[in-house]
């Protein structure tokens, strides 16, 4: 199998005008399933960049094609990231008040890399009929043991599900991992009944915390294939028949102990001591690198 393919449009907006920006910093013809889970610490490392001219959109191109990156992430298993489900309950509640702001009588919501399901566990608990996607075969089985959630086990954007199903649908730190992100929204667009709410959550690299981290910055890594402007991700929305209503800076909680065992001087002392205390310490992260954004699906479309 040919694992990679070139562009020639931009996967945002689907303009032509695009050039080759930065080159790549690790080998990513040996990408595996440990560079691309939701903890890994291979900061810094990125894929062939390029750029468009026409909405600031930087993207991986080569592009790993969408049969070969989904075959990674569904043998993905990351114990880690549950291991941190209190700080990430944190991250999720905000989200959901996001949405309940917007939408406060609920209704169906679909969560779009729902990991083990622990964002739907929560709005379950505060009203919602809920369902959701991970590519990940650990993590939809874990969902289902821990919290009771059949949790679909595939590609979002190939699910065969009766349109115009749903009020919500939430992609926290989703978009950035798709090869094609306007099937993704396209496929957001068809499961929202009309005036129903996307949130998207994704990094922002012209963010000042990204400018002032550079190469180091924690959201380069392996897994993440694109790079969103406040231009491109508008374009991506509106392409689909969305308008976006809300606009905010994200901020992440996390332990303690998950923050320093992000530094591999500290991750063999966290690993044999096992720095409980460290867990019970939230520490909330407001570096405004990342969008937080609510869009509301045309009524027309």
């Amino acid at each position: 199998m040919d694992k990679f393919e070139r562009l020639t449009r931009c996967p945002a907006c689907a303009g032509a005008r695009v050039r080759a920006f930065r080159r790549g910093t690790f080998d990513y013809a040996g990408l595996n399933a440990d560079q691309i889970k939701i903890t890994d610490s291979e900061y810094g490392k990125i894929w062939d960049l390029s750029l468009c001219l026409d909405c600031g959109h930087l993207f991986a191109d080569p592009s790993p094609k969408p049969e070969f990156i989904f075959s990674l992430y569904r043998r993905v298993e990351d114990p880690l990231y549950d291991e941190e489900a209190d700080g990430r309950s944190r991250n999720f509640r905000v989200i959901l008040e996001g949405l309940e702001k917007l939408k406060p009588e609920r209704g169906r919501l679909f969560d779009v890399g729902a990991a083990t399901g622990l964002l739907l566990h929560l709005a379950r608990g505060r009203g919602w009929d809920v369902d959701g996607v991970d590519a990940s075969v650990w993590a939809a089985r874990l969902a289902a043991s821990r919290y009771g959630i059949p949790l679909r086990q595939g590609s979002f954007e190939e699910l065969d599900i009766p349109g115009g199903s749903f009020q919500a649908v939430s992609m926290v730190d989703f978009i950035e991992h798709t090869p094609k992100p306007r099937a993704a929204i396209a496929q957001a667009a068809r499961l929202l009944a009309p005036g129903g709410i996307l949130a998207v959550v994704t990094p922002d690299i012209h963010s000042l915390a990204g400018r002032l981290a550079g190469p180091k910055w924690w959201h380069l890594r392996p897994g993440h294939l694109a790079y969103f402007s406040a231009g491109s991700l508008e374009a991506l929305l509106r392409s689909a028949g969305f308008t976006i209503v809300r606009r905010r800076r994200y901020a992440w909680t996390f332990s303690a102990h998950y923050l320093v065992s992000r530094f591999s001087v500290f991750r063999g002392w966290t690993a044999r001591r096992g720095a409980s205390f460290l867990k019970r310490i939230p520490i909330k992260l407001a570096l405004g690198d990342s969008f937080e954004i609510y869009a509301v699906k045309d009524k027309s479309v």
